[in-house]
């Protein structure tokens, strides 16, 4: 399968190495494809050129990438989740499953962050993704845990969830295989349609303070029901 990550960073990076080791074909895309891009340090990843070099992916600008993917992947920073999506252009995405794994999280006061006050309230980042491109189909997914978690479930033990929340039935289906074929998640939790983002974005301050409670990034919840 074809697919496009917008964002080049750690999250990125990982899910498209694993999906690249698992046949796919996965194109990595940002605002410039250039030296400076492809050497500079990425936070919670490679400098890009090692990327390529390690996994044999490849990366493009932002419309090349949209337009690969069967499936598209926004693995940018929250903030920056709309205006990359613009410059990959709605066309692009028409149609398409967009799996949006970002969270609006604000870090100018330093730590903990909290949630960016223009995605929260009565919205939600993913919701209004949904909005500004409503031909796409939107599955916010894999946002509540760290990278190597998302295509790895194994690494915590015991019954752990992956949440997810869209308006469209067959594409959150589709995620839902991705997760399990190739990632191997046996728990899915469909918090129906896309409003269901505020709930697992707001979750992100619990888990980096889970984060600081555990002193690491392999932590996850898990719905227990009576």
């Amino acid at each position: 399968m074809n697919i496009g990550m917008i964002g080049g960073g750690g999250v990125a990076q990982t899910l498209g190495a694993a999906l690249i080791g698992n046949g796919h074909d996965v194109v990595l895309g940002l605002r410039a494809v250039d030296d400076a891009a492809l050497t500079k340090e990425r936070r919670g990843g490679l400098p890009l050129r090692d990327w390529i070099a390690r996994t044999g992916g490849r990366v493009a600008p932002l419309p090349e990438a949209a337009a690969h993917g069967a499936i598209v992947v926004n693995a940018t920073t929250g903030g920056g989740s709309l205006e990359a999506l613009a410059l990959a252009g709605a066309a692009n995405l028409a149609g398409k499953v967009l799996v949006d794994v970002a969270n609006p999280l604000d870090f100018s006061q330093g730590m903990p962050p909290f949630l960016d006050p223009r995605y929260s309230g009565p919205t939600s980042l993913g919701e209004q993704i949904q909005a500004a491109f409503p031909e796409a189909r939107v599955v916010k997914a894999f946002n509540t845990i760290a990278a190597a978690v998302m295509v790895d479930p194994a690494l915590i033990p015991g019954d752990h969830d992956l949440f997810i929340a869209g308006n469209d039935a067959e594409a959150k289906a589709a995620v839902t295989r991705l997760a399990q074929d190739e990632f191997g998640w046996r728990h899915v939790v469909d918090l129906g349609d896309i409003v269901g983002a505020r709930g697992t974005e707001a979750l992100l301050p619990i888990w980096v303070r889970l984060m600081g409670l555990t002193g690491g990034v392999r932590h996850n919840l898990h719905l227990g029901r009576g």
